[in-house]
């Protein structure tokens, strides 16, 4: 997965950027096949605005939060985007098939 950070108003630091790629490895062990993001941290007064979007074969999500401390913003953020690639994943799993094993063993 490619994760691009970018933050305005706000210098990027190490401590960060590895905070927010171990928050992103919790995405990809729900889902291996993220191809990249890309977050953008941002400071406005008080405030601290973590705003990400995710390529993932064909389909993009995005999620935003604020919060008064970046690290809940960033922890937020990454919940946020786990909700949406879980829902994903349980759509695109196929169903069907675990409806039929159930009717064929309450049969016999």
């Amino acid at each position: 997965m490619q994760l691009t950070i970018t933050g305005h108003q706000l210098e990027v630091t190490d401590s960060i950027r590895t905070y927010i790629e171990t928050k992103f490895d919790r995405i990809k062990r729900h889902f291996d096949q993220v191809l990249n993001a890309h977050v953008i941290i941002n400071v406005e007064k008080l405030r601290h605005k973590s705003e990400a979007t995710m390529h993932i074969g064909g389909k993009d999500f995005f999620a935003e939060s604020t919060e008064d401390n970046l690290y809940k913003s960033i922890d937020l953020l990454v919940d946020k985007l786990d909700k949406q690639i879980r829902r994903h994943k349980d759509k695109t799993s196929n169903h069907h098939h675990q409806e039929a094993i159930r009717i064929n063993q309450a049969s016999f």
